[in-house]
């Protein structure tokens, strides 16, 4: 399969490569595979985008759609999800309020973290 080069805003990327590293895939991998989906998707004619958009926006409920546009519904919710947290950081928060906090490290460690102190800050 060839692939060409593309670009795409760094809050998808980084959205791709946390929901990618839950399922074993690159960030390149994961968009492909969401293109995928959105793809069948569209070519889906059990699937009312106009319901799916209605639910996404909060409003009607998820429990209207059928199979199909729920898990269309889910995905969606996964992937603003991820973009959550990949651009998550409440250090400055955490620092300000003077409360220590722990992360894991990429290799699995617990790293605990004390707040800076106003010097610091």
């Amino acid at each position: 399969m060839a692939t060409i080069p593309t670009r795409v805003e760094q809050a998808l990327f980084d959205a791709a490569k946390a929901a990618g590293a839950v399922h074993s895939r690159s960030a390149a991998q994961q968009l492909d595979h969401w293109a995928r989906i959105g793809q069948a998707v569209e070519a889906s004619p059990q699937v009312k985008h106009d319901q799916i958009e209605r639910v996404l926006r909060g409003q009607v409920s998820y429990d209207d759609l059928g199979d199909g546009a729920q898990a269309i519904v889910r995905a969606r919710w996964d992937a603003q999800l991820a973009r959550d947290l990949a651009e998550a950081d409440f250090t400055e928060q955490l620092d300000a309020a003077g409360v220590p906090w722990a992360e894991a490290a990429p290799d699995g460690t617990i790293v605990t973290h004390e707040p800076a102190s106003p010097a610091q800050a």
